[in-house]
């Protein structure tokens, strides 16, 4: 009903998936490196993908970036707070240094 002259359905293209880019470099930095980089090349595949027009793809590859994104903030929270942990209980102090 409100189609263009020319387009039909199989024309349309679905709204690009969000690929994370942004949250996968802050992880990488401040957070777990291993899985923040595994974030970073999930999250470059996105537009790769799109732009290929494999819709489903970028999708999946957008939904592997956010949960790599997820995996490397929860790890170096964790690593962080061990680290604390350890420090108090040993009686460490960056003054001690």
């Amino acid at each position: 009903m409100f189609q263009q002259a020319g387009m039909n359905n199989q024309d349309a293209m679905p709204p690009k998936p969000e690929n994370y880019l942004v949250w996968a470099i802050l992880t990488t930095v401040c957070c777990c490196l291993p899985f923040g980089i595994v974030a970073i090349i999930k999250a470059c595949k996105v537009n790769t993908l799109y732009a290929g027009k494999m819709y489903d793809a970028a999708l999946l590859a957008s939904q592997d970036a956010k949960k790599w994104c997820i995996i490397a903030a929860v790890t170096g929270l964790v690593i962080s707070v061990i680290y604390g942990i350890a420090n108090f209980a040993l009686g460490y102090s960056l003054y001690d240094l």
